[in-house]
């Protein structure tokens, strides 16, 4: 695989006072307690959670020990790291290494009762559950839009803000939608919206993929913005890549978009039924896709991304990457100054991308002179509350020369 250009650190868990560092302290013994919680483990299994809860906190990270099929590949990384503990790594590898590190815990891949039992089934299922009104709200929200160019960026503010959109508006009329929608473009950074209007409007697209991200409202939207490109045929088909087996607590697998699409279909509420239905005939006509692998879930970043994949990838006419984790392994979760071009720093990745991004890590590129030290002036916690995002395309140009290699 091809090693990540080294001009800038890595995002480290030992650094001070950091939202990384923060995570590993408070986050991830807290969801250890929410598993346990919500699940009725044997005692070995809570035992194992405990041990591992202690070993984040007070001792060194080991090595995976189950047997199971991805161990030698994470192990091949963690020997990097033997002997540092959970504050003194990459921050990435950390959190990557802690959801594989959780299933091993609770034998997810062992033969026996437990086997490819999802620890955050209850919390996904809360989420899809919760999600439906809001769904329902938007896709009559949209829906009432006659243009198309207005409906699409709807869609992708939608898709973008997933969870955090806010749809109290739903009755109001269409030019108070539409002002909301201003509102949330100052919330923006980066909005390349027009551009990748163009890129739509100057040709069908053959072919586009979704790096999916969370459960709920913002698989939802993914689903509202596939089915939008589908219908106007802007696109002749769609592909979500999911995860392969659970991963950042609330990351989409293939069995939630089919729990998904199944709550839909049988939904006693028209609209969303046939919502559930449309996209169901997409998929039996094979213009909507899922597929998975095991990368995707993996401690790699995405200029690590094996010849094999990257050629899959590149047969894409576009990408479109969900959420802040997928942004983080664009950018190999490294230091880059807030105003690097992010060509400089993808031009590895075989496609175009668009990205859709609240931001909750540390990272960002691609901003004007001054315009993170303005932000941070007025908002300490920018980069990690959840109140910014990002509408950012870039157009894959193959044979560019670029200063990063």
């Amino acid at each position: 695989m091809r090693r990540c250009s080294k001009l800038s650190s890595f995002l480290m868990t030992s650094e001070a006072g950091s939202f990384a560092q923060r995570t590993i302290v408070h986050r991830k013994p807290k969801i250890i307690n929410e598993v346990m919680a919500n699940n009725q483990y044997p005692m070995r299994v809570n035992k194992g959670l405990l041990k591992f809860k202690h070993e984040i906190l007070h001792e060194k990270v080991r090595a995976l020990t189950e047997d199971a099929e991805d161990v030698d590949r994470w192990n091949k990384i963690w020997r990097s790291f033997k002997g540092k503990t959970w504050l003194e790594i990459p921050w990435y590898f950390a959190e990557s290494y802690f959801y594989r590190r959780l299933l091993e815990a609770v034998e997810y891949f062992q033969s026996g009762t437990l086997y490819m039992c999802d620890p955050f089934q209850h919390s996904k299922k809360k989420l899809l559950k919760e999600c439906l009104t809001s769904v329902r709200a938007a896709l009559d929200t949209i829906r009432k839009i006659q243009s198309p160019k207005k409906r699409f960026e709807h869609i992708l503010h939608a898709s973008l803000w997933g969870n955090r959109i806010d749809l109290s508006n739903i009755r109001v009329a269409d030019e108070i939608r539409w002002r909301q929608t201003m509102l949330e473009r100052e919330n923006l950074l980066i909005n390349d919206f027009p551009e990748i209007l163009s890129a739509f409007r100057e040709h069908v697209f053959s072919h586009v993929a979704f790096l999916n991200d969370n459960v709920g409202m913002e698989l939802g939207m993914d689903l509202f913005l596939a089915d939008f490109l589908l219908e106007n045929k802007w696109v002749h088909s769609v592909t979500f890549i999911l995860k392969p087996y659970p991963f950042f607590v609330s990351d989409a697998m293939p069995k939630d978009l089919e729990e998904m699409l199944k709550t839909l279909v049988h939904s006693k509420d028209l609209v969303l039924s046939r919502f559930g239905k449309r996209m169901e005939e997409s998929l039996s006509a094979g213009t909507f896709r899922i597929t998975t692998d095991w990368f995707w879930a993996s401690p790699h970043h995405f200029c690590e991304m094996p010849p094999r994949l990257k050629e899959a990838i590149s047969r894409f006419d576009l990408v479109i990457s969900k959420g802040d984790v997928n942004y983080r392994r664009l950018l190999s979760d490294r230091h880059w100054p807030y105003t690097t071009p992010i060509e400089d720093i993808v031009h590895y990745f075989p496609t175009s991308i668009l990205i859709l991004r609240t931001l909750k890590g540390e990272i960002i590129v691609g901003l004007k002179e001054t315009q993170a030290e303005s932000i941070e002036a007025e908002d300490p916690e920018w980069l990690i509350n959840g109140e910014r995002g990002l509408i950012q395309y870039v157009k894959h140009c193959s044979g560019k020369a670029h200063p990063v290699n």
